[in-house]
C-alpha cells in the first residue's frame, strides 16, 4: 500500500527550502509514496489546507529562494486543542508521514504534534541561524552567511570612502554563527557575539581600543564591527550613541534584517537540502520517529527532536582566529 507522506515548511524561510522540497518529492516518486504539501506551516495542519505536489512541480526549483509552501508563525499550535485538531487532520488526510522542515520553535511543535499524532514525524534542519543542535549545519545557512559577507563588502567601499566606523547587525536569533562567519569571511575589524559577550563596558572598551589601535596604524581610516542581533541591550543605537559619547563619531549602524533570508541558495545549501530531503524520505516507513535528520562530518544522521534544542558550540578553531585577527591584527 502506497503511503501518503506530508511536508510542510514553518516558521523563518530560509534559502534552500525549496530545494529540499524537490529531493523530496523525488524521492516520494521513485519510492513509490504520494507526497502532498501543507501550506503556510502548522496553519495548514488546522485549516486542512494542502496541494498535491507532482514533478511538474519540481521544475526550476532548485534556485528558488523562499518556499513555495510558504510560512508562517501559529499562535494556535503553542495550545493543546489547536494540536489536537492538526493530529485529527492529519489522520482525517491519511497522512503516514509528516515532514517538518524548520527551526527550533517548529521543532517543538513537532514533539508537541507527536503526543497526539502517531504516524511518522521527521525534521529537517531549515534555518539560517545553524542554531539547531545535532547537525554541522542547517539549510540556508551558507546562504545567509554569503549574502552577510556581500553586504558587508559593499559597506567596506563606502565606509573607505568617507573613512567612517560602521555597525552591521546580523541575525542569528541567540546564536553567533551566522555573525562569526560572515565576520570572518568579510574580514570585519571587531565582531560581538551572544556566546562571548560579557558586559557592554568590556565589549565598548575592546572596540574603542581597536578603532584607536587601527587608527595610530593607518590614520583615519574605516572599522567595520559585525554584531549579533539581540546581543547589544537597546540594540545598534545604544552602541552608536555609547561610542559617540566616548568621543568615536562619524559612527553609522546598518541592521540588515530579513534580506539575510532571501536569494537563490548557494551551491552548499543545495546540496545538504537535497542530502536531507532524500535522506528523510528514505526512512519513511521505518523506525525511526520523531527524529530530525542531519549532516555531521559529511554523512547523514538521525537526531531525536527533543534534542535539537540542546546548547550547540561555536567552532573554537573559528572562535580562535577571529580572535587573532581581533587582537593581533594591530599589535595592541
Amino acid at each position: 500500500m502506497s503511503k501518503r507522506v506530508a511536508v510542510l515548511t514553518s516558521g523563518g524561510d530560509a534559502p534552500g527550502m525549496n530545494a529540499c522540497i524537490r529531493a523530496i518529492v523525488i524521492a516520494c516518486q521513485k519510492s513509490g509514496y504520494e507526497p502532498i504539501g501543507y501550506l503556510h506551516g502548522y496553519n495548514g495542519l488546522l485549516n486542512q489546507e494542502f496541494v498535491s505536489l507532482s514533478l511538474d512541480s519540481t521544475h526550476n526549483l532548485i534556485q528558488q529562494g523562499g518556499t513555495i509552501l510558504h510560512s508562517a508563525r501559529c499562535k494556535e499550535f503553542t495550545e493543546e486543542a489547536g494540536v489536537k485538531k492538526a493530529a485529527a487532520n492529519l489522520v482525517e488526510a491519511g497522512i503516514d508521514a509528516l515532514l517538518v522542515i524548520g527551526g527550533d520553535g517548529s521543532f517543538k511543535g513537532a514533539t508537541y504534534l507527536s503526543d497526539y499524532f502517531h504516524g511518522q514525524i521527521i525534521g529537517i534542519p531549515g534555518t539560517i541561524d545553524n542554531d539547531i543542535a545535532g547537525t554541522d549545519a542547517t539549510i540556508g545557512y551558507y546562504t545567509a552567511i554569503d549574502t552577510a559577507m556581500s553586504s558587508i563588502d559593499k559597506v567596506r567601499d563606502t565606509a573607505d570612502a568617507f573613512e567612517r566606523i560602521f555597525l552591521v547587525e546580523v541575525m542569528g536569533r541567540h546564536a553567533g554563527f551566522l555573525a562569526l562567519n560572515a565576520a570572518l569571511s568579510s574580514a570585519a575589524d571587531y565582531v560581538i557575539l551572544p556566546e562571548h559577550f560579557e558586559s557592554t563596558d568590556a565589549e565598548l572598551k575592546n572596540i574603542i581600543t581597536q578603532i584607536h589601535a587601527q587608527r595610530r596604524l593607518k590614520g583615519s581610516v574605516s572599522f567595520i564591527v559585525v554584531v549579533a542581533e539581540n546581543v547589544w541591550p537597546k540594540g545598534l543605537p545604544a552602541l552608536t550613541e555609547a561610542l559617540n559619547e566616548a568621543g568615536i563619531t562619524d559612527v553609522r549602524p546598518l541592521t540588515l534584517g530579513h534580506v539575510q533570508r532571501g536569494g537563490a541558495p548557494v551551491s552548499s545549501d543545495r546540496l545538504l537540502a537535497t542530502t536531507l530531503g532524500e535522506f528523510a524520505v528514505s526512512l519513511v516507513g521505518t523506525s525511526s520517529n520523531n527524529v530530525m535528520v542531519g549532516e555531521v562530518n559529511s554523512h547523514p544522521v538521525t537526531v531525536p527532536l527533543d534534542k535539537t534544542s540542546d546548547s550547540k558550540p561555536l567552532n573554537s578553531a573559528q572562535v580562535a582566529l577571529m580572535k587573532t585577527i581581533m587582537n593581533e591584527r594591530y599589535d595592541c
